[in-house]
C-alpha cells in the first residue's frame, strides 16, 4: 500500500465472558456496561470511526446479542420518542447505526483472541491491513487513539501496537514492550514481557489493546499452534513476526486511557466522563468536593 493509504476496516473482538464484573455481566455483555449514558463499546466505536474506519466487524459469542441490537435500529423505541417529541434523543439513537457499516460474526468456541480475529477474516481482503481493537478500554484524547496508530503505520508500513504509560505499581497487570524510541510517538519494539514485576519491566509502556495488523501477521496467526491453555493469541503471532526478523512498531498514544476491564478503571472512567458531561459535571464536581471536605 502507498504511504498515503489509510486503514478502512477494524475487527472488534467482543466475545469475552467478563468474569471480573460478575454478577453484573451474568446476563449483560461487559462491553454494554454504561459509562454515564453510553456503553463502553459505543465509546470505542466512536473512536474507531473518528479515526477514518468505515467497516467494523464485531466478533461475538453466545450471550452477546445486546451488542448487535445496540448498533441496529429499534423502530418501536424510535416511534415512541417521535410521538413524545424527544427529537434530541431520537437523533442520537438514529445516529448510532449510521456510524459505520457493521458486520457480526460469532466465535464458535472460546479459543483465544487470535481465534476471534481469524473468525473475522472472511470480511478482510487478502492483502489488506486491518485495525484490531479490543472492547475493554476507552481512550480520551485530542486526536483519536487509533488515528495515532494509523499515522505510525502510514510512516513505516509495518504492524503497530498501541501502548500507554502506566505507573510502576500497576505495571505487573499488563504486557509491556521492550524497545527504543524513534521520532515522535513511535517506538521500535524488540519484544514483550507479560506482567513483569516493577524491577523486571523493560519499560513503563503497557499494551493497550489497539493494533494495526498487516497481512503477514495474519498469515502467521493462521499458522500458530494453540498454547497450553488451548488458545490462540495475537501476541504470539507478533512475537513470531519479530523472530522472523521483521519490524514491529509501537505508538505511545497521547491521551487518558481508562482500562474498563478492571473495576477501578471502570470507576475512574465514570468519574472522568461524569465530570465532563454537561448534565452531570457541575453536580458531580460539587459532590466530590463535599466528600473531600468530610
Amino acid at each position: 500500500m502507498s504511504k498515503s493509504s489509510s486503514i478502512r476496516k477494524a475487527i472488534l473482538p467482543v466475545a469475552g465472558l467478563g468474569t471480573r464484573f460478575l454478577p453484573a455481566t451474568k446476563a449483560m455483555p461487559k462491553e454494554m456496561l454504561a459509562v454515564v449514558d453510553k456503553p463502553v463499546i459505543q465509546y470505542i466505536v466512536e473512536e474507531v470511526v473518528a479515526s477514518g474506519i468505515e467497516e467494523i466487524i464485531f466478533v461475538t459469542a453466545l450471550g452477546k446479542r445486546a451488542i448487535e441490537d445496540h448498533f441496529d435500529r429499534n423502530f418501536e423505541l424510535e416511534y415512541r420518542l417521535e410521538q413524545k417529541k424527544k427529537e434530541k434523543e431520537l437523533g442520537a439513537l438514529k445516529q448510532i447505526g449510521k456510524m459505520a457499516r457493521f458486520a457480526f460474526v460469532r466465535q464458535q468456541k472460546p479459543l483465544g483472541d487470535g481465534d476471534a480475529i481469524l473468525a473475522a477474516l472472511p470480511f478482510i481482503d487478502q492483502h489488506e491491513p486491518v485495525a484490531v481493537v479490543f472492547g475493554d478500554a476507552i481512550t480520551r484524547s485530542r486526536k483519536p487513539g487509533l488515528a495515532q496508530l494509523i499515522d505510525v503505520y502510514n510512516r513505516y508500513q509495518d504492524p503497530v501496537v498501541g501502548v500507554t504509560a502506566v505507573s510502576k505499581k500497576d505495571i505487573s497487570n499488563y504486557g509491556v514492550i521492550d524497545g527504543h524510541k524513534l521520532d515522535g510517538a513511535a517506538y521500535e519494539i524488540h519484544g514483550f514481557v507479560e506482567k513483569p514485576s516493577p524491577s523486571e519491566a523493560p519499560s513503563n509502556l503497557a499494551v493497550m489493546g489497539e493494533y494495526i495488523v498487516t497481512p503477514d501477521v495474519l498469515t502467521l496467526l493462521k499458522k500458530q499452534k494453540p498454547g497450553k491453555d488451548g488458545e490462540l493469541r495475537l501476541a504470539n503471532a507478533l512475537i513470531a513476526h519479530l523472530k522472523a526478523g521483521r519490524a514491529l512498531y509501537g505508538c505511545a498514544v497521547e491521551g487518558e486511557w481508562f482500562d474498563c476491564g478492571s473495576k477501578l478503571g471502570f470507576l475512574q472512567a465514570q468519574i472522568a466522563f461524569g465530570l465532563a458531561h454537561p448534565e452531570t459535571g457541575k453536580a458531580l464536581h460539587k459532590h466530590l468536593r463535599s466528600l473531600r471536605a468530610s
